[in-house]
């Protein structure tokens, strides 16, 4: 009887959580178009931070690694099995444990959807405002393991800006809550944070502590379109000079317009670099706001798009959501990274990215969270090929040199996952790694949680 077998009867035998065969939605990611695809002994899928629990304590009594899962929709393969273990899969983990709107807070657990999390704080006049991808799919745990971002981190912060607590199962197999309700905590070390981007690294996220804030009641976006990413560039930089606190601040390159305009709500000047700007606020207070971005926007562009009716607003964001699916389907595949970098060396960013494609023969693409720095610059894959998928490899490492070179960091908001944790080291440096790695030991003596990621 083979070992895969063996682990999945005898899993099934000690816990109440069921287990099941590996299948294939739970050895990938969104790296899979670039050839990485894992390999598990079993799934197993918790109803409750208890059964997690059990599933920890027998893997990590039989020295089996653990590889906590949510939604899937990682771009650096962070909940890939690599060499075989247990996926952890949250997805039964899905309850509201209390939603208090009058002290803007809730704890939900990690299986919920981020588009659950934001539609529910929605209907009690509330706003958690980390809005990354993929909404209806991404799971809040493993937003929260990620530290992920959106296109709203520049006014708002990422995801840990608004976790206040975890409830986490940690070795050898013990539920441990950190933080909680909250708001304000300084006793001790900071050991909400410390899970919050760590990957499932460190411990099984399975509930969180989420403050939330009252919701806008105007969200206005303002288009500036401009011949080339200089120009563009000059226009992001001035929006944050000028001191104008927008909620989003997006750019998008003109090979971007050129794969995705199709869609925009209004005409776009052929190969434009698009800036997106958004105000919100009060009514007046984004009104007043809006006026000012109008008029920095304007300097120097070649158009100007700044809709009014909720329809039309509507209309651009969701055009903006699905900028990245109008891309990929050109070739059917991409790669796709999130280098940032300091905002005043945004531009020559854009620029440099974009050569790496055209040195190494990729269609590429570059937008992002302009106002963070954070590029998204996107090789175009053609579906099942090799050959492209080790093009994208090459280009993917010269966008890290690239971050680094700069001043920036490999990740802004999807994490290192096993894409990157090789060029980890090189962006801590020697005793930065040390550290690093001593925190890992210190978690996780026998390095059976999520092996291969983040740590080298």
């Amino acid at each position: 009887m083979s070992a895969v077998t063996s682990i999945e009867r005898e899993l099934r035998a000690a816990v109440a959580a069921e287990v099941v065969a590996p299948s294939a939605q739970y050895m990938v990611d969104e790296t899979e178009a670039r050839g990485v695809r894992g390999r598990a002994d079993a799934v197993a899928l918790p109803r409750s931070a208890t059964e997690a629990a059990e599933i920890v304590s027998w893997c990590y009594a039989h020295d089996v690694p653990v590889v906590p899962r949510g939604g899937g929709t990682g771009y650096a393969a962070g909940a890939v099995p690599l060499d075989g273990g247990v996926v952890v899969a949250l997805e039964r983990l899905a309850r509201v444990r209390s939603f208090d709107p009058l002290v803007w807070r809730m704890e939900v657990e990690a299986g919920m959807t981020t588009a659950d999390v934001r539609r529910i704080a929605r209907e009690g006049g509330l706003l958690f405002p980390p809005d990354p991808g993929a909404a209806e799919q991404s799971q809040i745990g493993g937003n929260v393991a990620t530290n992920a971002g959106g296109p709203h981190a520049f006014k708002y912060g990422v995801t840990g800006a608004w976790v206040t607590g975890v409830e986490a199962v940690v070795a050898p197999g013990e539920v441990v809550r950190f933080g909680g309700s909250l708001r304000k905590d300084v006793a001790g070390y900071d050991l909400t944070s410390l899970l919050v981007g760590s990957e499932g690294t460190l411990g099984v996220v399975t509930s969180v502590w989420l403050r939330l804030t009252p919701a806008p009641e105007a969200t206005w976006p303002v288009v500036g379109c401009y011949d080339g990413v200089r120009a563009g560039s000059a226009a992001i930089e001035r929006v944050v000079g000028n001191g104008l606190t927008v909620a989003a601040l997006e750019y998008l390159d003109g090979e971007t317009m050129r794969y995705a305009g199709a869609g925009f709500p209004v005409a776009v000047p052929p190969g434009s670099f698009c800036v997106v700007a958004e105000a919100d606020g009060s009514h007046d207070e984004a009104a007043r706001l809006r006026a000012d971005v109008v008029d920095v926007l304007r300097e120097e562009a070649i158009a100007v798009h700044a809709p009014e009716r909720a329809e039309d607003v509507a209309a651009l964001w969701n055009w903006r959501h699905g900028v990245a699916l109008r891309v990929v389907a050109q070739r059917g595949g991409k790669a796709s990274e999130d280098i940032a970098v300091p905002l005043d060396r945004l531009a020559e960013a854009i620029e440099e990215s974009l050569a790496i494609g055209s040195r190494l023969g990729l269609p590429a693409a570059s937008w992002g969270h302009a106002g963070d720095g954070n590029l998204h610059t996107t090789f175009l894959l053609a579906r099942d090929s090799e050959d492209d998928a080790e093009l994208a490899a090459r280009a993917s490492e010269e966008l890290f040199a690239l971050a680094l070179r700069l001043g920036g960091t490999i990740s802004g908001e999807h994490g290192v996952g096993a894409v990157k944790t090789q060029w980890l080291g090189e962006q801590l440096g020697a005793k930065g790694s040390e550290l690093h790695a001593a925190v890992k030991r210190s978690l996780d003596p026998k390095n059976l949680l999520n092996p291969g990621k983040k740590v080298a």
